[in-house]
């Protein structure tokens, strides 16, 4: 047999919302104003959603250490990039859009590839976008493809309490990936393989990575192979060229 339940209305006052019908189920409980009830959901559910994400970060850093970027960087930013020419103002203009607009970055994983000769200011803008982000609170790693390989390879020794997958995981998770000298190894199959299972999780997780070489275009891209290549093109990926002289060479001259 079922009995009828008996719910009694009436009008209330919320301070902050106004009149609205407030119910009673037992007792003299009466239901809250809808509105904030909705509102205290709402802001216990960013706040439980926060505290994960917090975790997620503390987490990679206790396995990752750092962001990596190099001691010498890390008081460089894209507001002290010395950019007295239309190229070096082109390659200036395009990391404050990449660093500013990286909401809009991640939304497609666009990747970028800063090409040039040492001491032209690539790592000085790859490390002022990578400081930005961090910031903001960015999970961002910076680190040079043979230590990353060297990471991966690392897991394999008797003993290492890393799996290769949770090495993989590592460089997969940070919202900017920044690889340096890209090309500097030997370029074997084996390499080339690894960092096309990183590069291809994020590019299937549409995380964005920045790569930089000293090395010709053309070169890079035998490094790399078409597969990594092509993708690191897709969503507008862009190669900035920094093809001016060298800064040190400069002081030193």
């Amino acid at each position: 047999m079922t009995v009828a339940v008996k719910i009694t209305t009436r009008v209330d006052v919320c301070p902050t919302h106004g009149e609205f019908e407030a119910r009673n189920f037992v007792g003299n409980v009466w239901s809250k104003c809808q509105a904030c009830t909705m509102a205290e959901e709402a802001a216990r559910a960013a706040k439980a959603e926060a505290q994960e994400k917090e975790a997620r970060v503390r987490d990679w850093q206790r396995r990752i250490g750092s962001a990596g970027i190099p001691e010498r960087f890390q008081a460089r930013s894209l507001e002290t990039f010395d950019a007295t020419t239309d190229q070096q103002r082109h390659a200036l203009n395009f990391a404050k859009r990449y660093a500013e607009g990286f909401d809009e970055v991640m939304g497609t994983g666009r990747c970028a590839l800063f090409i040039g000769k040492p001491g032209t200011g690539k790592t000085h803008l790859a490390a002022g976008i990578g400081m930005h982000l961090l910031r903001q609170g960015r999970p961002v790693l910076f680190t040079t493809v043979m230590r990353a390989i060297r990471r991966i390879k690392d897991t394999w020794a008797k003993g290492s309490e890393e799996s290769e997958s949770q090495a993989i995981a590592a460089l997969v998770f940070p919202d900017l990936l920044i690889l340096d000298e890209v090309g500097v190894q030997f370029g074997s199959e084996f390499e080339k393989n690894i960092l096309f299972d990183v590069l291809n999780e994020r590019y299937e997780k549409r995380r964005p990575t920045l790569l930089m070489s000293n090395l010709p275009l053309d070169e890079v891209r035998g490094y790399l192979g078409d597969r990594v290549f092509d993708r690191m093109r897709e969503d507008g990926g862009k190669y900035i060229a920094f093809d001016w002289e060298s800064h040190r060479a400069k002081v030193g001259g």
